[in-house]
């Protein structure tokens, strides 16, 4: 039955490829393409490895690992702690297919962005420390570790038939899970947001991680300005009261000549509009979870966020607290314009892995079962990048109704009810990470944000 409801699930998913996964070449030549573009002779010995284990099944692979490790230490690294999790049930995996086989293992999570310097350093050595890395920003990743030749991109073979492409095919880079920060407001007063220019209009200070905190937040502003997005913030600008029109127009009119002297398109300027008004505006935090705790309060009337979606399951209600204050803007009957921003979680070997076999077992164990992705899979708002593993994580988890009490019909916490990949992505229109047009943008839309950051800092 559960078989039967995850192929039900798996075809009324979107089969296409999780957008902020894709980039618009390969990403490099040879060493962050899942299509290895460089001529045989310029392959690294581990893309050689990651080119053969393309083509090889997750058990084939997993044969390949235990000959490789056992016995070994694995170190890996990344920005999610979970992998901490996910490599024991690896482990348990192989030893289905060896019981004799044991691997030692450890997992860092460097702060403040530390990642890159970490990887970069270790890049330096002939054989590297890490094995392995799961990262977020796409536009550093780009810059700093693809282009530069750091990281490999790997395409698992069932991950690749489960997106219905193949390794050579695939361009870009290997998501595990696409996570969103969504707008959500305190609901224990009258103010409610229907418009995404809400959230920038007079007076309002959203909470927000501070872009320098999280880089990942400067791409979401990168992302405004790409033409898709600009033209959803047009739009809801349009369905706007003539009044309210009329606060934002001079702002937007300030910005056409900004618009065209970063050669964005037509609507650019509504983007950059938004931009100023948002970085003049946002109440900077230095962490999501300190935002949720202010917003489930009831004391919080008339606050708004900016935040990861997941941060909601850990709230314990209380006579102040409960996540019954908390409003979903884009749930909301009306609401126009963008809902939050998306952003991956991606997979790499390091191009120097002292394990890449293992290496490339561990991230198709991670991508293609759901007790790979189960050490993620149980909060909202992150969605697995496949399709299959997704509906089967959706059947054991039953995100979709999470906020329905226990009889089924009766819905307790309607800010848990997680509408899922497809509906965000479409009806709450998600701005997707796109790591090559952020890395295109960086320096000049980049730029022109750094110095409003500052202004307004000033």
């Amino acid at each position: 039955m559960k078989r039967a409801l995850s192929l039900l699930l798996a075809a009324s998913l979107s089969l296409s490829l999780v957008a902020c996964g894709k980039t618009s070449d390969s990403s490099g030549s040879g060493s962050g393409s899942g299509s290895g573009s460089k001529a045989p002779t310029e392959l690294s010995e581990t893309q050689k490895i990651i080119q053969e284990a393309q083509g090889m099944t997750l058990e084939e692979l997993a044969k390949k690992a235990i000959e490789e490790s056992n016995g070994k230490t694995f170190y890996g690294v990344g920005n999610s702690s979970r992998g901490k999790s996910a490599l024991p049930l690896f482990i348990e995996y192989l030893q289905t297919i060896d019981p004799n086989y044991t691997m030692e293992f450890d997992w860092q999570q460097p702060k403040n962005n530390k990642i890159f310097d970490q990887l970069t350093s270790d890049s330096l050595k002939e054989t590297g420390t890490f094995a392995m890395t799961l990262i977020q920003d796409g536009n550093q990743i780009e810059s700093k570790m693809v282009q530069t030749g750091i990281l490999d991109t790997f395409i698992p073979k069932e991950w690749a038939e489960a997106n219905n492409t193949t390794a050579e095919e695939y361009e870009g880079f290997l998501p595990l899970q696409t996570l969103n920060k969504i707008f959500m407001y305190n609901n224990t007063g009258s103010k409610t947001y229907d418009n995404c220019w809400d959230f920038v209009a007079e007076g309002e200070h959203g909470l927000f991680m501070d872009i320098d905190s999280e880089i990942v937040g400067k791409n979401f502003l990168y992302m405004l300005t790409q033409d898709d997005y600009a033209t959803w913030l047009k739009e809801a600008f349009d369905a706007l009261s003539a009044d309210e029109q009329a606060y934002f127009q001079p702002t937007i009119d300030a910005m056409a000549s900004e618009a065209e002297s970063l050669n964005l398109g037509e609507n650019g300027k509504y983007a950059l509009a938004w931009i100023k008004l948002w970085v003049g505006s946002y109440n900077a935090q230095t962490d999501d979870g300190p935002i949720c705790t202010t917003l489930v309060d009831k004391s919080a009337t008339d606050q708004f966020g900016l935040l990861v979606y997941s941060k909601l399951r850990s709230v314990e209600e209380s006579a102040s607290v409960s996540k019954n204050n908390i409003t979903v803007a884009a749930y909301n009957d009306g609401y126009t314009g963008i809902g939050g921003f998306g952003y991956c979680h991606y997979l790499f070997v390091t191009d120097n892995s002292p394990l890449p076999w293992t290496a490339c077992a561990f991230i198709a164990y991670m991508t293609c079962t759901e007790d790979g992705f189960s050490a993620w899979g149980k909060d909202i708002g992150g969605y697995s990048s496949n399709p299959t593993v997704a509906a089967e994580n959706e059947a054991t988890y039953h995100h979709q109704t999470g906020g329905m009490a226990e009889d089924g019909t009766t819905v307790e916490f309607a800010a848990l009810n997680d509408a899922g990949y497809d509906w965000w992505t479409k009806d709450g229109k998600l701005v997707l990470e796109d790591p090559e047009y952020c890395a295109s943008v960086s320096f000049t839309v980049g730029s022109w944000i750094e110095m409003l950051d500052k202004y307004s800092a000033g």
